[in-house]
């Protein structure tokens, strides 16, 4: 089941990025380090009861003075409401409501889809008393929480779930089987790497056997492209459909677009510019493509503006691997697609760790191969016990996950299961994929 994208919704200073910080488990709010940059992109991955859904936090682009917050703010809500599946609105009890508040609120009452009001910093009997005035904002009950120390979350996370639920389920039909079937492919990267550019050498040429498959589940729309020997699915970037009235705050668009193109995706090509190379914003969506287990290729673009010798490519690919590491089985392409030199082979690569990410090896021979390794080199025991493993098998999922059945699976080392991954990617094909192994009782 595909993970769904909740917005955090509210004016300043009400807790939006801690919130964020404890729903993510991250120390801090993910931003892009690169200088000039003024607006955090904040975006994330949760996991709770056994689901997964990504979490975006719309505070961070909030900039100005005083006078332009309400219009910002705005913008914010507007965008949020038409990607995400579920609104958290946020509010603070210490200062009651105000007027930007009841501004939010009004837009919400009228969007249609799930609003959760919740009453932050809530961390006293006094204070759970007097969040009761938030029910005059016409958005029924309420959560309180306090962000700063985690009281309040759970329950809240509970709701967030029962709202998924209803939506997160694609309904069966002849059309959803059939795009199952065929590879879905997203473009997604930073802004101004040239997402764009490859999307019009991909479909400028062959503009009449390029159509939208009616139909899609969740208003995404995918466009056939049945060119060159080639048959799969675009999934709809921001370079794909024009939408109205978004273009006063691309960057937040963008990052609600790419979130939702790598959940649609089989495979994601990651770009990057060759001329900046890989940086924090690139190792956000990476790890976003990861966590979704989605197979990636990463394309260098604007290839051909770089000053290049003998050597350049293989330093340029060896940076990029040192900075995705552990995760280095990866095919990495030079492209200009301005040029459109190499975009057919960015498609043949794609296609193969389309295949790679279905791959299925039968047990008997996993067992076969796995089994004399780990008897050759078996786990290092910890607190004087040793681990014994006597079965492998591949699970029923979407992508590669092998569980291992022990004795003690819980004294076994990540630095193991790193072993065991590079022993099966040595074997098999599995470049591009993200491959999961867990260690189960025997």
């Amino acid at each position: 089941m595909e993970s769904e994208i909740v917005a955090i919704i509210g004016r300043p200073n009400v807790g939006k990025s801690t919130l964020f910080n404890r729903l993510t488990g991250t120390r801090k709010a993910i931003v892009d380090e690169q200088a000039g940059v003024t607006r955090d992109r904040h975006y994330g991955f949760v996991e709770w009861g056994g689901r997964q859904f990504s979490i975006v936090d719309t505070g961070g682009y909030i900039k100005g003075s005083d006078d332009v917050f309400e219009d910002e703010i705005r913008k914010q809500v507007l965008i949020a409401l038409k990607e995400c599946r579920v609104v958290l609105f946020l509010v603070d009890v210490t200062t009651g409501i105000t007027d930007l508040d009841q501004t939010i609120a009004g837009v919400l009452r009228k969007a249609g889809k799930p609003v959760i009001l919740v009453v932050n910093k809530v961390d006293h009997n006094q204070r759970e008393a007097e969040a009761s005035e938030f029910y005059s904002l016409g958005l029924g009950d309420y959560f309180t929480i306090s962000s700063a120390n985690g009281s309040g979350t759970g329950e809240l996370l509970d709701k967030v779930l029962e709202h998924l639920s209803k939506v997160s389920i694609a309904p069966e039909g002849e059309e959803e089987a059939e795009e199952e079937r065929v590879p879905k492919l997203a473009i997604v990267g930073r802004p101004n790497v040239g997402k764009s550019s490859l999307l019009n050498a991909l479909v400028g040429e062959e503009r009449n056997i390029v159509t939208p498959v009616a139909g899609t589940t969740r208003d995404t729309i995918h466009t056939r492209y049945q060119a060159f020997g080639f048959d799969f699915l675009l999934v709809d970037t921001a370079g794909l459909r024009k939408k109205g009235k978004v273009h006063e705050d691309i960057e937040f668009f963008s990052v609600m677009r790419t979130i939702q193109a790598i959940q649609e995706a089989d495979v994601c090509f990651l770009m990057l510019d060759a001329q900046e190379g890989i940086e924090a914003q690139d190792l956000n969506i990476f790890h976003l493509i990861q966590k979704h287990h989605k197979g990636l290729v990463i394309l260098v673009n604007k290839w051909d503006a770089v000053d290049k010798d003998h050597q350049t490519m293989g330093l340029y690919k060896e940076r990029i691997l040192e900075r995705i590491a552990p995760f280095r089985d990866v095919p990495i392409l030079f492209i200009s697609a301005l040029e459109k030199q190499r975009i057919h082979k960015a498609l043949e690569t794609a296609l193969e760790v389309f295949q790679n990410r279905q791959r299925r090896i039968p047990t008997h021979e996993l067992n076969e191969f796995i089994l004399p390794i780990i008897e050759n080199q078996p786990p290092p025991a910890t607190k004087g016990k040793y681990i014994k493993i006597k079965f492998a098998t591949q699970l029923p999922t979407r992508y590669p996950t092998f569980a291992f059945f022990c004795n003690l699976p819980q004294y076994v080392r990540e630095s193991y299961k790193r072993f065991l991954e590079n022993k099966l990617r040595e074997r098999y094909p599995l470049s591009g994929v993200p491959v999961e192994i867990y260690f189960r009782k025997k």
